[in-house]
C-alpha cells in the first residue's frame, strides 16, 4: 500500500425505491492496480429477474482500467469485458479498439449507484465547480454500450461528504437527481431509484 493513499475497505447495500432487488458492493484498495469494486445486483427489469456480477478495477487516481460485467436471467448468461488505458481509449476483450467510446473515462453501469463514485472521486470537485463529461453508459440487462454526455456539479463539500448535482444531458435528456455522498463518495441516495440501507448514512 502506498503512503499517500489511504486504506479503503468498504461494504454498502443498496436497495431500489419501488420493487424487488438489492445489490452488495466491496470496494477495497488492493496494491496491483489501486481501488477494485466487486458488486452483485439482484434487480427485475420489465417483469424478469436478474442477476449482476461486476467488477471494476480503478488505478490510484481513480480512473477506471478494467471492468467485467457477468449477467444472468431467464434469457441465458453473458460476460462483458471493457478495458481502458485511462486516457480515453477502450478496448473489448478481443484486444479490438471501441473507438465510439473514445473520449470517456469513466463507466456507468444502470443497476448500480456505485458508478456514480467514479467521476466523483477522480474529479475531485469542490463547491461551486462542475465537470462535463462523456461516459461509457452500459443499460442492464441487455449490456448494450454506447457513450453519453452527463453533467457533475458540486453544490456542496464538508467532513460529512458531497452534494452532487446529477444532468444527463444525452441519453434520458433533462434528467437531473441531487446526489448526497459521504466522505468515500458512495451515494447515499439516489432519489427515485437507489437507496442505502446500510449503513444508512
Amino acid at each position: 500500500m502506498t503512503p499517500d493513499r489511504p486504506l479503503l475497505d468498504r461494504t454498502v447495500f443498496w436497495a431500489p425505491w419501488s420493487g424487488p432487488g438489492l445489490e452488495h458492493l466491496r470496494l477495497r484498495a488492493a496494491d496491483d492496480v489501486g481501488y477494485v469494486a466487486n458488486g452483485t445486483v439482484l434487480g427485475l427489469e420489465d417483469g424478469v429477474p436478474f442477476r449482476l456480477q461486476y467488477e471494476i478495477k480503478i488505478d490510484g487516481d481513480w480512473r477506471v482500467r478494467q471492468t467485467i460485467l457477468d449477467l444472468h436471467h431467464s434469457g441465458g448468461s453473458r460476460v462483458l469485458t471493457l478495458r481502458t488505458d485511462g486516457r480515453g481509449h477502450w478496448r473489448s476483450d478481443d484486444g479490438g479498439s471501441l473507438t465510439g467510446l473514445d473520449g470517456c473515462f469513466d463507466i456507468d453501469i444502470s443497476a448500480t449507484p456505485f458508478t456514480n463514485t467514479l467521476p466523483v472521486r477522480r474529479l475531485d470537485l469542490r463547491p461551486g465547480q462542475r465537470a462535463d463529461l462523456r461516459m461509457v453508459y452500459v443499460l442492464v440487462p441487455s449490456l448494450g454500450v454506447r457513450a453519453v454526455d452527463q453533467r457533475y456539479t458540486c453544490r456542496d463539500r464538508d467532513e460529512r461528504g458531497w452534494t452532487v448535482i446529477f444532468e444527463d444531458r444525452g441519453l434520458f435528456t433533462g434528467f437531473t437527481a441531487e446526489l448526497p455522498i459521504d466522505p468515500d463518495g458512495l451515494v447515499i441516495d439516489y432519489p427515485d431509484l437507489f437507496r442505502r440501507i446500510e449503513p444508512p448514512s
